[in-house]
């Protein structure tokens, strides 16, 4: 499983004023901690940078790779700011994301600079009701993708995870489904979900719980790529192979079984609770770790 590192983000109350004022010694601090703690990948996430956004990518790029050589994942709306980023960036970087409405544009862009992809399935309409919608939109995709020379290697479908906060709106269910049905839409394709966003809205002290369930869940379906915190380390010990029984009991819950609560042990039916709480079988509210 690949690591991406979510920390160096503009929208970051630690390093977003970092970034914002090209102050380059904290910038390179995170990508060189970020390094140390295992990231196969930084995530560089400067948002739409509507204001000289090539050029700021292209610093953000150059600074970070000056301490670390971990391939990049750029992050942005602007495809000038997107361009400006490939150009300086050394190795294969990957383009996060593209999406249908995207894609005309964005998809000239991996060919010209041999990088792989996101696909977001993002619809035109909005975010998929569910799996089969996801489905189409990967098979739309796909095509434009293939009929460009872009192989299915390069590709890394997100199936965009919602936050369980929302419960009208979770969609883990639906993007679990999308990922079972994943291999028979793009053989050897990839996947790729960005954890923090299921956790987004919930309190500090429960989004961990709400992120490293999430994590196992998708370790089913043999996830290849997460977006994550890098300094949690007990969601990397997860991801790492470090946590067998803890995943093995959330995929004996996936696969049905009811375990008695009671004969847990605290932290083990913490876990339990939370993946009734992501597929919607216990309803979300911020005490339920504590019913």
């Amino acid at each position: 499983m690949q690591l991406i590192g979510e920390n160096l983000n503009i929208v970051s109350k630690r390093y977003g004023p970092a970034l914002k004022e090209r102050d380059a010694t904290p910038v390179r601090e995170l990508a060189i901690a970020e390094t140390n703690a295992g990231m196969d990948y930084l995530d560089i996430n400067i948002g739409p940078a509507r204001k000289d956004g090539d050029k700021f990518m292209e610093w953000v790029v150059k600074t970070v790779q000056e301490v670390t050589g971990k391939q990049l994942s750029l992050d942005t709306t602007n495809p000038v700011a997107m361009e400006a980023g490939l150009k300086v960036h050394k190795g294969k970087a990957l383009l996060n994301s593209i999406s249908l409405q995207r894609m005309e544009e964005q998809l000239p862009l991996v060919t010209n600079y041999n990088c792989d992809f996101v696909a977001l399935l993002w619809g035109r309409d909005g975010l998929p009701r569910d799996a089969n919608e996801r489905g189409a939109i990967a098979a739309e995709l796909l095509y434009n993708a293939n009929e460009k020379g872009i192989g299915n290697d390069r590709i890394w479908f997100d199936p965009i995870v919602t936050p369980a906060v929302n419960v009208e709106s979770n969609h883990v269910k639906h993007c679990l489904e999308f990922l079972s049905m994943l291999p028979d839409i793009a053989p050897g394709a990839k996947s790729i979900v960005g954890l923090s966003n299921v956790s987004n809205g919930a309190p500090d002290k429960l989004r961990p719980y709400l992120n490293r369930t999430l994590l196992m869940m998708l370790m089913k379906h043999n996830i290849h790529a997460v977006i994550l915190d890098a300094f949690d380390r007990e969601l990397i010990d997860i991801a790492r192979g470090k946590k067998p029984d803890l995943v093995k009991l959330v995929h004996r819950v996936l696969d049905g079984e009811k375990p008695d609560i009671a004969s847990l042990d605290p932290e083990e039916a913490k876990y339990v609770k939370t993946v009734k709480v992501l597929l919607g079988e216990i309803l979300y509210s911020h005490s339920w770790l504590e019913n």
